[in-house]
């Protein structure tokens, strides 16, 4: 069962990038004083393109806390897909899916042979890594509800 609010969510160690370089890093040190995580399928994918353009367009790039992506790609992949948006974001490359498996979010996508990847999901932890609000999506394509998302971001940053 992923993480749910009140919970403290599980720490994780993969290679953060942010368009140009890579390097290993954790949630726990990424995470200080909160952060929204954000799980995802696949970089270049269009639904998660307009996604990614949808929060910077928001201005989630402008929260007080960080917001961070994972998704299954490699480092590589990660760093073109940053800068083919020129996103403010950094992507965490989860190619062993272990963040995925950690938070319970794996899932095969049908029609894709036995391709796993993380379950669309976004949760918003505190400095602690509690998590304060949670959204697993039930498909690969409807919204993110924003609303309740940067109501929760605003409640944490105060």
């Amino acid at each position: 069962m992923p993480p749910s609010e009140g919970e403290r969510a599980p720490d994780f160690t993969a290679l953060l990038c942010d368009g140009e370089t890579f390097h290993t890093a954790s949630l726990s040190t990424v995470c200080d004083g909160g952060c929204v995580v954000v799980f995802y399928g696949f970089s270049f994918s269009a639904i998660d393109e307009n996604w990614w353009k949808r929060y910077e367009r928001a201005g989630w790039n402008e929260f007080e806390i960080p917001v961070v992506g994972v998704s299954r790609e490699g480092p590589y992949a990660q760093n073109a897909f940053i800068r083919y948006l020129d996103s403010p974001f950094r992507l965490f490359s989860d190619g062993e899916r272990a963040a995925a498996e950690a938070y319970d979010l794996l899932t095969t996508r049908s029609g894709m042979g036995e391709t796993r990847t993380a379950r669309r999901a976004v949760f918003v932890l505190d400095d602690d890594r509690r998590v304060v609000h949670r959204w697993l999506g039930e498909d690969w394509i409807s919204p993110v509800p924003r609303a309740e998302i940067e109501a929760a971001v605003a409640e944490l940053t105060g």
